[in-house]
Formats: C-alpha cells, sequence, structure tokens
C-alpha cells in the first residue's frame, strides 16, 4: 500500500507542478497542482482527476471551494470572482446548476434555482435599487408567475413572459390602488377594473390581508440559507415583501441534492397557469361575497373603472359604483345546482376521471401515431375510409407486449381512419414527432370550460397549438359519413376555412361509457392577444350575450357585434370566394349550425401612443444582464402601434400561419402583389386567408348602449388583425332538426331561427356576412 499510495512531487516540461500523492504514475489523494499560467488546485485527486474537495485559485484573482468530479467543478461549492461577485450553490461540470445563490458586483442578489447557468425555476432577484422579484424563471429571465415589487411600494402579482408581464394579473399601487386586468409584452391589453386608493373591496382586502403585509406593506418570511460545509439545510429569517401563496420558502436548500420537483412540493408553489390564477383570485370574491353587505353602506358611492387597453392605451372605460358591482358580483357567484349538471355531458366523471381521460388520451395518441408513421406514405383508399380502417389496442394498467405500463386505469383505445388523418397532417405540414410532443409531451393537456351549450369537454395542448374535444355519438357519425368528401375538399382547396381534423379517437374506461375525442388546430393559435372572439351564424333569435355576464374571453354572438370590417378589396374577395365555396360544401353535406369563428387582435391608435389614465403603473422592473447590471435596452419602451402592409418577401423571418397551407395573399392596394402585414414593436406576419388578415373595424353604436352614459368608446375606427375560420360542422339537417325548425317557425319568425334547410342557412349565412364585411367603393 505505501508504495503505491506515495507522496512525491513532480514537475512537467511545460512548467506545471503537482506535489502530493501518486497511485502508481496518477495524482491519487491530496495533492496541489500550480499550472505555469499560475493557476492554483490544492484538494482531493482520483486517479490523475480532481474528485472530492479542494481549492482553486486563477491568477485573476477569482477563486472556487468546495466539490470537484473528473476534474470538473460540480457538486456544492463557492465561487468568488474577480468582480466581487459570489455564487454559493450547486454546479454541474463547471456551470452553474441547481439551487444555490449569487451576489453580483453591482450588489443585485440572486437566490434560488439554476439552470444551465441561467436563472430557471424558482427564484428571487433582489436588484440593488429595492426593487425585488421573487417567483418563476426560464432561460434566465421572468418567465410564469411572479410577483415584482419595486422600491416605491408598487406590486404587480401575476404572469410573465421573457422578462415582461404577460396575461392576467393584479397590480397594487403605494397608495393603495388596485388594478386587476391583462397584459401584453409589459404593456396593458384587454379588459381590467381600477380599483381607486381607499375601496374597501373584500376581494382587495382578502388578497392582501391573507398575505399578512405591515403598516409599509413589507412581510418578513422565511427562507432557507446555504451551508458550504454540511449542506444542511439550516434556516435563517429573511426581510420579505411577498405573498406567501408564492413564497420559495424551503426551496433553496444548502444540500443542492435534491430534486427541484421535490422541493416545490414542499414550497408553496407557483401556478403558471392564467387560469388558475384568475380561479383564485375568483374564489375569493366568491368566498367573500357573504361580508359584503357590511360594507355598502360605506362605499355605495365609491367609483371603480372598468377599462379596457390596447398596446398600453385606454381606449374604453365604464364607471360603476361599487354597490351596483356589488350587486352584480353577488348575482355572478350565485350557486345553480342545474347550471353544474350540465357543466358537461361527461359528468359522470369527476376530476380523476377527467385525469385518467387526459392520460389514456396521450397513450393512445402516442401509440396511433408511432404505429402508421412508418407506413410508406401512399395516397388513400376507399378503404382506409370503411368500417374496418381501425387500429384497437387494449392499454392494461401494468402493461402488455405491446403497450408500455402507465399510471392511468385499463382502458380500449379505438382509432378511426388512421392512414386519412395521417395524411390530412401532411398535408398541413405537421409533423408526426412535434404532433406528439404537443399533445403527449410531459407539460400535459389543460382542460377549458366550454364555450358553448354543447356540454363537451375541451383539451388545449401545452403549446396551443391543438384543441381536443369530446363528440356525441350523432357526431361522430357525421364526421366518418363525410369523412371523404371533406378529406377531397380540402385537398382541392388549400386555402379553406373549414375547422381543421387531425385525429378522430375513442376511449372506453371500464363500467363507463365510451368517451370519443376529435384533434382540431387551434385557429387562435398566435402570439397576439385576441381581443375579442365572435361566433357568427347570420340568424338572431336569442343570439345576444346577457351583458352581465360577458368576461375576457367570452365568445360574443351575432347581436353583439357592433363593428363592420373594410377589408382591401383582393383579401375581401379571396375570402368570400372560400366562403362561398365551403358553404356550398357543407350545404352538399346536407349541414347547418355551422358558424364563422372570428378572432379580432386590435392595434393602438397611433396617435395615443403613451397616453394613460390616472392610476396607470411605470414600467420600472428590468432584468439582469449576464453580469447583473441592468441594461437600458431592456428596459420597456411602448412601440408604435397600427398596422401596415408591406409586400411578401419569401427569404424574411415571416412565419405561415398555423396548420395553413396557402400560398400569402395578393393585396389591391401592394398592386396585386403577395404581402405581410408590419405590426411595429410586434413582428412581421405572412398574411393568409383566416390568419393574419389585416382590416379597419368601424363601430356601430348599439341600441343598448346609446343609454349608457357611464360608458365611454374613445375611438370610432380600428386597426384590426383577423382570424377566422368555420366551425361546428358536425350538425346534419335530420328529422328532430326539421321538427326543430317547426316549432320555433310558428313562435318566431322563421328567418330570425338557426335552424332552417341547408339552402337557405348557407344563402342567409353569406348575406349576413357580406354586411359584416362590406365591400368598399
Amino acid at each position: 500500500m505505501e508504495d503505491s499510495e506515495r507522496s512525491s512531487e513532480k514537475a512537467f516540461s511545460n512548467g506545471d507542478v503537482y506535489v502530493g500523492k501518486f497511485k502508481g504514475v496518477l495524482a491519487h489523494g491530496m495533492g496541489k497542482y500550480s499550472w505555469s499560467d499560475g493557476t492554483v488546485y490544492e484538494g482531493d485527486w482520483e486517479e490523475g482527476k480532481m474528485t472530492g474537495k479542494g481549492q482553486m485559485i486563477w491568477p485573476s484573482g477569482a477563486k472556487y471551494e468546495g466539490d470537484f468530479s473528473g476534474s470538473y467543478l460540480h457538486g456544492f461549492g463557492t465561487f468568488s470572482g474577480s468582480d466581487g461577485s459570489i455564487y454559493r450553490g450547486s454546479w454541474r461540470m463547471n456551470i452553474l446548476h441547481g439551487i444555490g445563490k449569487k451576489q453580483y458586483c453591482n450588489a443585485d442578489i440572486y437566490e434560488g434555482s439554476w439552470k444551465e447557468g441561467v436563472h430557471e425555476g424558482s427564484g428571487r432577484y433582489s436588484w440593488s435599487s429595492g426593487n425585488s422579484y421573487i417567483g418563476s424563471w426560464k432561460g434566465g429571465k421572468m418567465y410564469g408567475r411572479g410577483v415584482m415589487k419595486w422600491a416605491n411600494g408598487d406590486i404587480f402579482d401575476g404572469l410573465w413572459l421573457n422578462g415582461v408581464r404577460h396575461g392576467y394579473g393584479i397590480y397594487r399601487f403605494a397608495d393603495g390602488g388596485f388594478y386587476f386586468g391583462t397584459w401584453s409584452q409589459g404593456l396593458k391589453d384587454g379588459k381590467g377594473m381600477f380599483y381607486p386608493a381607499g375601496c374597501k373591496h373584500p376581494l382587495l382586502k382578502k388578497q392582501y390581508s391573507s398575505c399578512e403585509y405591515d403598516k409599509d406593506g413589507k412581510k418578513l418570511l422565511s427562507c432557507s440559507s446555504l451551508n458550504s460545509e454540511e449542506r444542511k439545510a439550516q434556516r435563517s429569517i429573511v426581510k420579505r415583501s411577498l405573498s406567501e401563496k408564492i413564497s420559495i420558502g424551503g426551496v433553496l436548500r444548502s444540500s443542492g441534492r435534491k430534486s427541484h420537483r421535490g422541493l416545490l412540493k414542499e414550497s408553496c408553489s407557483l401556478s403558471d397557469s392564467s387560469t388558475d390564477f384568475k380561479h383564485q383570485v375568483s374564489s375569493c370574491t366568491l368566498a367573500q361575497t357573504s361580508e359584503e353587505g357590511h360594507n355598502d353602506s360605506q362605499d355605495s358611492n365609491t367609483l371603480v373603472y372598468e377599462r379596457e387597453y390596447m398596446q398600453g392605451v385606454l381606449i374604453k372605460e365604464r364607471i360603476r359604483k361599487y354597490s351596483e358591482l356589488s350587486r352584480h358580483c353577488k348575482h355572478a357567484n350565485e350557486f345553480h345546482a342545474d347550471k353544474l349538471v350540465k357543466r358537461s355531458c361527461m359528468n359522470v366523471f369527476e376530476d380523476r376521471w377527467s385525469h385518467y381521460l387526459r392520460l389514456n388520451l396521450q397513450l393512445g395518441i402516442r401509440y396511433t401515431v408511432g404505429k402508421i408513421t412508418p407506413v410508406p406514405v401512399r395516397e388513400v383508399r376507399s378503404s382506409d375510409f370503411g368500417d374496418r380502417a381501425r387500429i384497437r389496442m387494449y392499454f392494461p394498467r401494468k402493461g402488455s407486449q405491446f403497450t408500455p405500463p402507465h399510471d392511468s386505469v385499463d382502458f380500449y383505445w379505438k382509432d378511426y381512419c388512421p392512414m386519412v388523418f395521417r395524411n390530412l397532417r401532411e398535408m398541413f405540414k405537421l409533423d408526426a414527432a412535434d404532433y406528439m410532443m404537443s399533445i403527449c409531451g410531459d407539460d400535459g393537456l389543460r382542460e377549458l370550460s366550454s364555450p358553448g351549450k354543447s356540454g363537451s369537454i375541451f383539451y388545449l395542448s401545452h403549446d396551443d397549438r391543438f384543441v381536443i374535444k369530446t363528440l356525441k355519438k350523432s357526431e361522430l357519425k357525421v364526421l366518418l359519413k363525410m369523412l371523404p368528401n371533406l378529406y377531397h375538399h380540402v385537398g382541392e382547396h388549400e386555402n379553406t376555412l373549414i375547422t381543421k381534423f387531425f385525429g378522430l379517437h375513442r376511449i372506453k374506461l371500464r363500467g363507463v361509457r365510451k368517451v370519443r375525442f376529435v384533434v382540431m388546430g387551434n385557429m387562435f393559435y398566435t402570439e397576439l392577444r385576441i381581443h375579442r372572439r365572435y361566433d357568427l351564424k347570420g340568424s338572431t333569435h336569442g343570439r345576444f350575450t346577457n351583458k352581465d355576464k360577458i368576461s375576457q374571453n367570452t365568445t360574443l354572438k351575432d347581436l353583439d357585434l357592433n363593428y363592420e370590417f373594410h377589408m382591401d378589396k383582393l383579401l375581401r374577395a379571396s375570402l368570400f370566394k372560400q366562403i362561398l365555396l365551403d358553404s356550398m360544401f357543407l350545404e352538399s353535406q346536407q349541414i347547418i349550425d355551422y358558424s364563422l369563428l372570428v378572432g379580432l387582435h386590435f392595434r393602438a391608435p397611433e396617435q395615443l401612443k403613451s397616453l394613460e389614465p390616472p392610476g396607470s403603473m411605470p414600467n420600472r422592473e428590468s432584468l439582469p444582464s449576464d453580469n447583473g447590471e441592468n441594461s437600458q435596452d431592456d428596459l420597456l419602451q411602448i412601440p408604435p402601434n397600427g398596422l401596415l402592409l408591406v409586400t411578401h418577401e419569401p427569404s424574411s423571418s415571416t412565419a405561415p400561419g398555423p396548420h395553413i397551407r396557402g400560398k400569402p395573399l395578393k393585396a389591391y392596394s401592394m398592386g396585386d402583389r403577395e404581402v405581410d402585414v408590419l405590426l411595429p414593436g410586434t413582428g412581421r406576419l405572412r398574411v393568409q386567408l383566416g390568419v393574419n388578415m389585416p382590416a379597419k373595424a368601424n363601430r356601430q353604436l348599439l341600441h343598448m348602449e346609446e343609454d349608457d352614459s357611464t360608458e365611454v368608446e374613445l375611438f370610432e375606427v380600428y386597426d384590426v388583425v383577423l382570424y377566422l375560420g368555420i366551425i361546428d360542422i358536425l350538425q346534419e339537417y335530420n328529422i328532430r332538426k326539421k321538427l326543430e325548425h317547426k316549432y320555433k317557425s310558428m313562435r318566431f319568425d322563421p328567418m330570425s331561427v338557426s335552424v332552417v334547410e341547408p339552402h337557405l342557412y348557407a344563402r342567409r349565412f353569406i348575406s349576413f356576412l357580406e354586411k359584416v364585411f362590406p365591400e368598399l367603393p
């Protein structure tokens, strides 16, 4: 042993020197290695590599003390940079990775999770200026749910994207005022509610009294510290200014070996979902409705402001008394058992069954796509539409020869017409791997509430590209019946506006009825915020929405539409040519009840780029650069607004719209050339039929608005970007619908009801849309 592990000194020809123990010819045990450039390592060695505890000092003055593995900084350690910065935490192969705390040379501090050298996961950043942020990070930027507190006392609690406010949030001003609303790219965008300072709304009280703020708006929470020697979790009390609900207390463990997923379970995890966040707020409202009566007398004359913004510009405001809003909140939060029963046609499923459905759907799609993809591409045959064109499989929980084990329950899977839908996906250039990752990835599917009366369950893929909807048996039969003709129509008309179908499946759970699903393209898959959604049929009976029930994401109806859209002559001609072709096809299939789903993205009037009303908030957040310094380039600026048609450039970075095959459209105003739409401050988008279509929205005053003196719309004409598609195409004009038509025709104007025979339905549909998109002289 003494011969195998001996102490010695060895000088190398390049000037390096090693003094310490050897095992054979390799450094092994304690030793000190000095490089010719002045770098020195002293610590443990294992078979010629730095492994164990050690200390390394560089000529620049930088110093690392901690764990090594395979000659890498790997494990837990403290790094002191030559610029005065200090990092104490986990490393992986010379890169900051895991849980750690870094103090930058400018006195900024980040404490939380790191991945590949950048902030990722949960963490807290404190600026030397006094600003602080605690919440989720991704790629070194604030991303997901988080809270920013500025030195002046303002607080924002909400969603972030790439370092700026993006999504739903609550802004509390230092003077006590609140703004509840949505943001896009750091600017208020969409509807919101402003409560002036002194308002005693119970929701506001609930939201922040539960946070246990002191008189200065500050809060004390505990946070664990890092211990470089024993690496055991030792707690220290630090000053916090954030909500208990989103704290990362217990996250910053000294071990660094515990998984980030496990740490989040110990702490109060952050919600990355705007739906979850808004649900928390609405839950607070519901819980506090019983208390509202105590404050009515005090706040009956308090004014609150319903506002709507476009890219930071106020375009609409409605002033309401708090007492009026209070009554509305009580009514909106009343519990109705019958509504709960009608919530879904799948009410036999509790939450756990819905969870099982999502897992089973992902397992089945992964299996089906994996099975059909290796089959050589060929033209579909008539047999591909037949009753035998099915893939069936049983998925036992423990797995089988053909299926993997899983965490759901045993289920039977059926895939309809797999070759047909495989070819449809390829028509729209959907890569099989991307398709599976979008729907079957680890992030899973999100369940949405049904926007209509069908009672269907809707799921949205994690990247928003696909919508999955449950079907009734009758709808499944209609789709299978029309599928051969629909396949031919889609192949012949690349610009069709009809819903894009990419898969048709069925799940059967033991003891539960069959559940049928269809996978569709999400026509609102865009980086732009959709400010309004309209479902337009051309009928008038019952086609309006109760004003008190309209929310940010409500899909409005024909009588709610108070705009007409003026489009470029050629763009409009292309649109109506395709609407006519699609309507004729649906008429030939005896389909009714379809509608044009229209999504509007408003562009703020250019002349009011930076106009803000009282109660506006500063954009004071800025992101740390790599050295922790705040870059002026990172500060938010309100971009120029409006839109501009420009000649399409194939070499430009414009990307085609989602699930769209057609070429860019031509515009009359651009000399019959293919065009893109340029959105200053946002990007350049390819104009295609139904996607990124520019127009002017001229506001028309509705009768119901004439007497509402408390609501002010500041503008009459807007630049808009339109997203269009024909949806709900699975209702045949069958005997039941014929009887419904006769019954309603005796009570109402026959032309006003939705249910009419297919030819009349198509004619009325097109006639109505011609009024919505009038032809310009």
